[in-house]
């Protein structure tokens, strides 16, 4: 094998180390809180859609006044709090506590 070809592999080699996925077997803290926090916030909003696609509406007479009342009840958007409250048990969940 001549020099040129030697050459040619390691930068064959090179190329393919830099285009293969770095793999990381563990994450550290932040990186694990992140996802957490990810999971709890996509599924407060997923419980949320499902609720709004379902608005609670009643149709009621009132017995003194004979009217009819209509009565929509819309689900409470999520805040902070509550996608906080939801990573919290993703978390006790995960390291095996309870809360």
């Amino acid at each position: 094998m001549n020099e040129q070809q030697t050459k040619q592999i390691e930068t064959f080699a090179d190329m393919m180390k830099t285009a293969m996925p770095q793999v990381k077997a563990n994450k550290n803290g932040y990186e694990i809180r992140t996802k957490v926090l990810e999971m709890a916030q996509g599924n407060v909003w997923n419980d949320y859609h499902a609720k709004f696609a379902g608005w609670e509406q009643t149709v009621k007479r009132d017995q003194d006044t004979g009217e009819v009342v209509t009565t929509v009840t819309m689900p409470e958007v999520p805040g902070a709090d509550a996608v906080l409250e939801a990573a919290d048990k993703f978390y006790a969940f995960v390291s095996g506590t309870k809360k």
